[in-house]
C-alpha cells in the first residue's frame, strides 16, 4: 500500500470511529439502500419476463395469468424502490450530519482548551474557515456522497451478481473494463486530494482577508487603505478561483473518460450477444434483460466517478480537521482548588520568550502582597502585559518560577487558578450579548441582578447603562458596536 493510500485509509477509519454511536442508523440505510439495489434487478428481470411473455402469447400460450401478475410486480417493486430510497436516505442524513456535528464540536471544543500561544500563532480565518468550510465538505462527503457510494455501489454489485448468475461467460467480457475504470479513478483521486488541500488553504486566505478588514474597518479607511485590502482580497479570492476550476477540469476529465469506457464494454456485449457460444440457454427475454442490465450500470458508474471529488475533498478536509484533534490541550496538570485565596504573589527569576524571539522578561523578581495594588510602568513593548499573561497561565515562563500563596501556579486546577482573577486586555473584548450577560460572563452567569448592578455602579457604568433603550437588557452589537470606547471599557472592567 503506498502512503498516500495508507494516510487515506487512516482517515477513513478516524471517520469510521465518529460513525460508531450511529451505527444503528447506518445499517438501516445499507437495509434501505440494499431494497432500492434489489428493485432495480427486479425491473430486469420483470422486463425479461414481460418479452417472453409477449413471445407466448404471440405463439397461442395462455398468459392470462401472466398478464395479472406483472403489473402487480411492477407496482410492488416501483413501492419497494420508494420506501428503500427513503429509508436509505433518511438513516444515512441522522448518520452524515451527526458526524459533522460531533467534528464541530471537537474543533470548537479544541478553540476553547488549546494552549494560548497556538491561538495566537495561528490565523483567525484560517480557525474560523475550519469550522464553517471545512466542516462543510466532510459534510458533502459524509452525506450526499456516503449516499451515492452506498446506494450507487449497492445497484453495481446487485446488477453484476445478477448478470454474473444469468450468463457469466458475457459479464466477464464486460468487466474486461474495471481495471481501466480502476487507474483512471485513482489517478483522479490523487489529483483530487492535492487540489482540495490547496482549496481548504486558499479558503482560510479568502477569511483571513475578510476578517482582517472588518475587524481594521476604521484604520483601513482613515489610512487610505481600500485599495491595498481590496487587492489582497482579490488575489485571495483569485487563488481559490483557480483551485476550484483546477478541481472542475479534473471532473470534467475523468468523467466521461469512464463513460466511454462502459460504452465501449457495452458495445462488445452488444456484438458478442449475436454469437449462439456465449447464448447458450438464454431465451429472448433473458438477453433483452441482461443487456438491459449492462445499460442500466452505466449511470450508477457515472455518478460514482461524479461523487469522487466530493469525497476527496471531503477527505482533505477531514484530514485538516484531525490536524487539529491531534493537538495538545494546554497543560493542567494541578489539583489544587482552594474556593479563595489570599492573593499574596511572587515572580522569582522569571524569564519568558516567545517562540522563535529574544527574550521579553529576563529574571524578573516581583513580589505584590496580598491586598496591595502595584501598577507597572514602562515603554511599549517591555513586557507589561506579557508579565500579566503569565498570572493565569495562558503562558509558561521559560525560566523562574512564579507563585501564589506560596503555591507554584501549576499546583492549581485552571480552573480554580484563573477563577481567583478578574483580567481586561488591552483592548476591550465584548460579545453580542445584553449588558447584563457581559458583565455576568461565564462561571458569573448565576449572578443576581442585585450584584450586576452593583458591580456596573463601581465602574462607574451605571449612570449610561440605565440611559440605554432597555438598561440591563440592551444587547450591545459585536464587541459592543454600539457603544463608545469608553462604555465598552467601563463594562470590560
Amino acid at each position: 500500500m503506498s502512503r498516500a493510500a495508507g494516510a487515506a485509509a487512516g482517515v477513513y477509519g478516524r471517520l469510521l470511529g465518529h460513525v460508531r454511536p450511529f451505527l444503528a442508523f447506518l445499517l438501516a440505510s445499507f437495509a434501505g439502500f440494499g431494497i432500492y439495489a434489489g428493485s432495480q434487478v427486479a425491473f430486469t428481470e420483470l422486463l425479461g419476463v414481460t418479452v417472453d411473455t409477449v413471445r407466448a402469447f404471440a405463439e397461442g400460450e395462455d398468459t392470462s395469468r401472466a398478464r395479472m401478475l406483472i403489473p402487480l410486480a411492477i407496482v410492488a417493486a416501483v413501492a419497494a424502490r420508494g420506501i428503500g430510497a427513503f429509508a436509505g436516505q433518511y438513516c444515512l442524513a441522522r448518520v452524515s450530519h451527526g458526524v459533522v456535528h460531533r467534528l464541530r464540536l471537537g474543533l470548537f471544543e479544541g478553540l476553547l482548551t488549546l494552549p494560548v500561544g497556538w491561538l495566537e500563532r495561528s490565523a483567525r480565518g484560517h480557525l474560523v474557515s475550519r469550522l464553517t468550510y471545512t466542516a462543510a465538505q466532510v459534510t458533502g462527503a459524509a452525506s450526499k456522497a456516503l449516499e451515492v457510494i452506498v446506494r450507487e455501489g449497492l445497484t453495481v454489485l446487485a446488477l453484476t451478481g445478477w448478470m454474473l448468475w444469468m450468463n457469466w461467460r458475457l459479464t466477464l467480457v464486460f468487466l474486461l473494463v474495471a481495471p481501466l475504470i480502476a487507474v483512471v479513478v485513482v489517478y483522479a483521486s490523487r489529483r483530487f486530494r492535492r487540489i482540495a488541500r490547496r482549496i481548504q488553504s486558499a479558503m482560510g486566505d479568502v477569511t483571513q482577508r475578510a476578517n482582517e478588514a472588518l475587524a481594521a474597518h476604521r484604520e483601513v479607511r482613515i489610512y487610505g487603505g481600500e485599495a491595498l485590502e481590496r487587492q489582497r482580497f482579490a488575489d485571495a479570492s483569485a487563488r481559490n478561483m483557480r483551485q476550484d476550476v483546477r478541481m472542475a477540469a479534473t471532473r470534467a476529465t475523468s468523467t466521461p473518460l469512464i463513460q466511454l469506457l462502459v460504452a465501449t464494454a457495452l458495445a462488445l456485449l452488444v456484438w458478442l450477444v449475436l454469437d449462439p457460444l456465449f447464448l447458450a440457454g438464454m431465451s429472448g427475454g433473458d438477453v433483452v434483460a441482461f443487456i438491459t442490465a449492462a445499460g442500466l450500470l452505466a449511470k450508477p458508474i457515472r455518478q460514482l466517478s461524479q461523487v469522487n471529488a466530493v469525497v476527496q475533498r471531503g477527505l482533505a478536509a477531514a484530514e485538516d480537521v484531525f490536524s487539529q484533534f491531534d493537538l495538545a490541550p494546554e497543560v493542567d496538570a494541578g489539583s489544587h482548588a482552594p474556593e479563595r485565596v489570599s492573593g499574596d504573589v511572587v515572580f522569582e527569576g522569571v524569564s519568558f520568550a516567545y517562540e522563535a524571539g529574544p527574550e521579553v522578561l529576563h529574571e524578573v523578581d516581583l513580589r505584590v502582597p496580598a491586598g496591595h495594588t502595584v501598577a507597572i510602568v514602562g515603554r511599549s513593548g517591555s513586557g507589561k502585559s506579557t508579565l500579566a499573561s503569565l498570572l493565569p497561565r495562558f503562558h509558561e515562563p521559560t525560566a523562574g518560577t512564579i507563585r501564589l500563596d506560596g503555591r507554584p501556579l501549576g499546583d492549581y486546577s485552571l480552573a480554580a487558578l484563573r477563577r481567583q482573577i478578574a483580567y481586561v486586555g488591552q483592548d476591550a473584548v465584548l460579545f453580542d450579548d445584553t449588558v447584563a450577560r457581559n458583565i455576568a460572563f461565564g462561571a458569573l452567569a448565576e449572578a443576581s441582578p442585585e450584584a450586576v448592578r452593583e458591580a456596573a455602579r463601581r465602574a462607574h457604568a451605571l449612570e449610561f447603562i440605565d440611559a440605554l433603550p432597555q438598561g440591563m437588557d440592551t444587547r450591545i452589537g459585536d464587541d459592543g458596536v454600539l457603544l463608545s470606547g469608553g462604555q465598552r471599557q467601563r463594562i470590560a472592567i
